[in-house]
């Protein structure tokens, strides 16, 4: 399954291939033709291949907060969050490489109360200053108890684009998609003192997955 976010990058890459290719066929040497097509099919098949979208197992429980992404986690720190939980809290920053899933899914079901777009730099995604100043999309949801869950997308030194399907005042099921970052990114989760965090730097997640951590009611 391929994401609907991605229809018009593949079709742009599909087409300047096939343009190359043509132009190498009747313009250039035989050696340069079949190097130029190698080079173009390769291409193309990691374009269509970083925008797969398979289906997961989401697991079931309604206190259950699940990663929003593929990737490796590269923090797992304390922090004050001064924009919606407002308070002591515990930040999981997932990080995710080109050849990882980019589709992102809800972490936590409840009310989208608070999402915000802000334009920035293009840092390394695994460096600790990304998630304040690269481009980024904030988002905070009401979990039904009444627990605070912020989140963010964040973009890479690759990654120039987010996307995302969800607005303020939207109710949300963990694990469905909510959108996508594009070539190489962050996705922070942010949750206050009563989330038991079940990951640590170093580990592996799945978006729709992998439980990242457990709210205690």
């Amino acid at each position: 399954m391929i994401s609907r976010e991605g229809y018009s990058t593949i079709a742009f890459v599909l087409l300047v291939s096939a343009l190359v290719c043509g132009f190498a066929y009747y313009f250039l040497d035989h050696w340069f033709e079949n190097v130029l097509f190698v080079v173009m099919t390769v291409l193309s098949g990691l374009t269509i291949y970083f925008f797969r979208d398979p289906d997961r197992n989401i697991p079931a429980g309604d206190n259950l907060i699940i990663s929003p992404a593929d990737g490796k986690v590269v923090f797992v720190k304390e922090i004050e969050e001064p924009v919606y939980i407002k308070g002591k809290a515990t930040q999981i920053s997932i990080f995710l490489s080109p050849l990882n899933v980019h589709v992102n899914r809800n972490p936590v079901s409840g009310s989208l109360e608070y999402l915000k777009y802000h334009p920035g730099e293009y840092l390394m995604a695994w460096t600790e200053h990304a998630s304040e100043l690269n481009e980024r999309a904030d988002f905070g949801v009401l979990h039904p108890t009444n627990t605070k869950i912020f989140f963010r997308q964040i973009t890479g030194f690759l990654a120039r684009r987010i996307v995302y399907n969800i607005n303020e005042g939207d109710e949300l099921k963990a694990g469905d998609r909510f959108g996508i970052m594009k070539f190489g990114s962050r996705m922070d989760v942010v949750v206050p003192g009563n989330v038991e965090v079940k990951v640590q730097p170093g580990d592996n997640t799945v978006a729709g997955e992998s439980v990242i951590g457990i709210i205690n009611s």
